[in-house]
């Protein structure tokens, strides 16, 4: 063995014959005499230090000066330790770069000699510089947003990590007629001044194979430049030597796509003050920056694309109801002035039905494509929905540029639509609200925009309104309604509704022949809330059925208790809505309810308006004749009031007719009243029906049809709507009440 002089060291002799094992497994032995200043190395050990022999000056003077103090403390130790010592340690080889070098020490207790291993662990360090690097570089790609934001970090990742001074992205521009790299991102140590270097990179734009960046971008190979001794990109090269950079080490960012070709998005550049050589560090990693980069680019892309998706109404490409929405939330809480415009179309529904739903995309995209062109720069458009689009304008829009905006909408809506050589017409009903004038969120102004919208389609359509105090009203209305119904529903299951019964009276014997059943609501606080309130709002829903067949299932119930009572032939009437008319299995359900409870169906008499038959004759008559034929009976409700012809008046299996209280009112003194009621009273009984005059309040009412041999009476001189307990009460055991006659037997109309 040779100390680290060259000189020959006779106590290591022995030492020799082991060296070329130690040479094949890449071990250094070395030896040192307590007291002694040098090492003595075997000749593996002097080549892994990177000497030959007969080399002047210590080996420690090739360690990087950051590993110099280590190193130091390490040999003071093995001078005067017992135990084994270790010390891990960088050189800087010009054809190797940095080499990292393991000493270590056998125990040597107190042995005047102590002898180690000196091993390279170049390939460890890396290994774990490559796995902390990917690590670092993963949490930063993940981390992020963007792919600006993402190569940023890296850069910087690779340059602190690495031991670069400058580090740069170039990025590819497709914005032009041919594509170039640019300088996008840059970042540097601060230790000097790169403004050269910036100012070069920032002015000069790189063509496919020109320069270095631009051979790199277009080979797909890493390449090496020297900033001494470089050729090309001399301006660049040049600052960079003049910031005192020697070596500069460029490599492509590529990804393979989905069409299986290579694609590249740019170049990497960086930098050293130190002269670097390809058996530096970030060589090994460019492969897995690159690869990372180009992923992270892949899932923004991605991310971007579910983004837009998740924003984006997918028939015509504007925005979407929930993000529209979430745009309003935004401008509401930055409080400053603009206008939202709800726009519906109107005689949309003719053209999906006529020409298809092909026919109604088409006029929904191309009409989302002159909204978009008419939008003003900063505005928001959106399809909320079917046939209804949405514009939030820039902030500070006042009220004339409001009403061009809604000029031009009303006029790109009335233009023709061509579908496949047809022109389709439609026209928009617009309704404008302002910010914070019709409301502070997103949900007032939407409602005002919307009550606006319909304001113009009562209005004949085809017009823009603002909201104000009468779409207010309405919509104020509308939502009663919507308040109605849904107490309806809770007052069906918390059974708050009940029967009245109004008597129906044969004038013949006085008798009470019939009752009518009148649906009340009584709410858990005990208030009454009017049938004219809750009924109409009911007819508008299904909820109608459910309340009629409720009202059936109470009648028959109550019946077995009337008859009882000393009404044994009462039959009581049920009003029935259009909806429950237009069901087919409206007989057989009937059927089974008047089953369950033991009534003869001829006990129930169903009362239609003229309205009800005539809006679906085709579909009432059957269903009509099918009860007639079970055995319910059916009675023809405000006759006179509807528009039905007689002619189809002898058809229905009708057994009565109701006259409407409106032409009781004039009677006996009006001769038009007296006359209809007169002529509907013959028609009725030249028919065989009974004539059933409903809203009769005083004698001369009840002697001017007593008079004209009117059938039946009902109204509050005959009787008051009243509960079952009340009726039962009033009449006990005997019904025969009879009606006193106060008038005389005939009673002539005036004239």
């Amino acid at each position: 063995m040779q100390n680290d002089q060259g000189n020959l060291c006779p106590q290591c002799a022995t030492a020799v014959q082991h060296d070329a094992i130690d040479s094949l497994a890449g071990l250094g032995r070395w030896s040192l005499a307590r007291g002694a200043r040098h090492l003595c190395l075997s000749a593996t050990a002097m080549r892994l230090l990177g000497m030959e022999p007969g080399d002047a000056g210590p080996w420690s003077e090739r360690v990087v000066p950051e590993d110099r103090q280590a190193v130091d403390t390490a040999l003071a130790a093995l001078d005067g330790s017992e135990a084994a010592v270790s010390c891990e340690f960088r050189l800087v080889e010009r054809e190797q770069g940095v080499r990292w070098l393991r000493l270590q020490s056998v125990a040597a207790g107190r042995q005047p000699v102590v002898h180690g291993m000196l091993t390279d662990i170049t390939m460890l360090k890396r290994a774990a510089l490559r796995e902390r690097f990917n690590f670092a570089l993963t949490q930063y790609l993940i981390g992020t947003d963007t792919l600006d934001e993402a190569v940023y970090k890296i850069i910087h990742l690779v340059c602190e990590e690495l031991g670069w001074e400058w580090g740069a992205f170039w990025a590819l521009d497709r914005s032009g007629e041919a594509d170039v790299l640019r300088c996008r991102h840059i970042w540097h140590k601060p230790d000097r001044d790169y403004a050269p270097l910036r100012s070069a990179a920032a002015m000069l734009v790189v063509e496919p194979g020109q320069g270095v960046v631009g051979q790199t971008w277009r080979s797909g190979q890493s390449l090496w430049v020297d900033a001494s001794a470089a050729a090309s990109d001399v301006a660049r090269v040049r600052a960079a030597a003049h910031c005192g950079l020697q070596s500069g080490f460029f490599f492509p960012v590529t990804y393979v796509g989905a069409d299986g070709r290579l694609h590249s998005v740019g170049v990497l550049e960086f930098f050293s003050a130190e002269p670097r050589q390809r058996e530096a560090q970030l060589p090994g990693l460019a492969e897995s920056i690159s690869a990372l980069i180009a992923q992270a680019g892949q899932r923004m892309v991605q991310q971007e694309r579910v983004r837009v998706l998740a924003q984006t109404d997918e028939m015509t490409g504007l925005y979407n109801r929930a993000h529209f929405h979430a745009l309003l939330d935004a401008a509401c809480a930055r409080g400053e002035r603009f206008g939202l415009l709800y726009i519906d179309l109107d005689q949309f529904k003719p053209i999906n039905d006529g020409f298809g739903h092909a026919a109604g995309n088409l006029v929904l995209c191309q009409f989302a494509e002159r909204l978009r062109q008419l939008a003003p720069a900063g505005a928001s458009v959106a399809r909320l929905g079917g046939d209804e689009f949405a514009l939030m304008t820039p902030p500070g829009a006042d009220q004339q540029s409001l009403d061009a905006l809604a000029a031009a909408i009303l006029d790109a809506a009335r233009a023709r639509f061509n579908y496949l050589g047809h022109d389709l017409s439609v026209s928009a009903s617009i309704g404008v609200s302002l910010f914070p004038l019709h409301g502070a969120d997103t949900a007032q102004l939407l409602h005002a925009a919307d009550a606006a919208m319909y304001q113009s389609k009562r209005n004949g359509r085809n017009l823009a309104s603002y909201f104000g105090n009468e779409s207010d009203s309405q919509q104020r209305v509308v939502a009663a309604q919507l308040l109605m119904l849904s107490a309806l529903q809770d007052a069906l299951q918390r059974n708050e509704f009940f029967v009245e019964y109004q008597p129906i009276r044969d004038l013949q014997s006085d008798r009470v022949v019939g009752l009518e059943a009148l649906i009340r609501w009584r709410r858990a606080d005990g208030s009454i809330v009017p049938p004219d309130q809750f009924v109409p709002v009911a007819e508008q829903s299904r909820l109608i059925v459910y309340i009629g067949r409720w009202v059936i299932e109470q009648v028959c119930r109550d019946l077995p208790l009337l008859q009882a009572a000393g009404l044994p032939d009462v039959q009581v009437h049920v009003n029935m809505a259009a909806p429950e008319f237009l069901d087919d299995d409206l007989p057989h359900e009937l059927m089974a309810i008047v089953d369950a409870a033991g009534v003869d169906p001829a006990r129930i008499c169903l009362e239609l308006t003229e309205g009800v038959i005539m809006r679906r004759i085709d579909k009432t008559l059957p269903i009509m004749r099918e009860l007639v034929r079970l055995g319910f009976e059916i009675s023809l409700d405000d006759f006179g009031m509807g528009y039905s012809s007689l002619s189809l008046l002898k058809t229905l299996p009708i057994s009565s007719i109701k006259i409407d209280r409106v032409f009781l009112q004039g009677v006996p003194h009006n001769r038009n009243d007296c006359a209809i009621v007169r002529t509907i009273i013959d028609l009725g009984l030249n028919m065989q029906l009974r004539i059933i005059a409903e809203g009769v309040e005083c004698d001369a009412q009840l002697g001017f049809l007593r008079q004209f041999d009117c059938t039946q009476v009902q109204g509050y001189l005959s009787g008051r709507p009243t509960e079952l307990a009340g009726l039962l009460a009033r009449h006990g055991v005997s019904a025969n009440l009879t009606l006193a006659r106060r008038l005389p037997a005939q009673l002539a109309p005036s004239h």
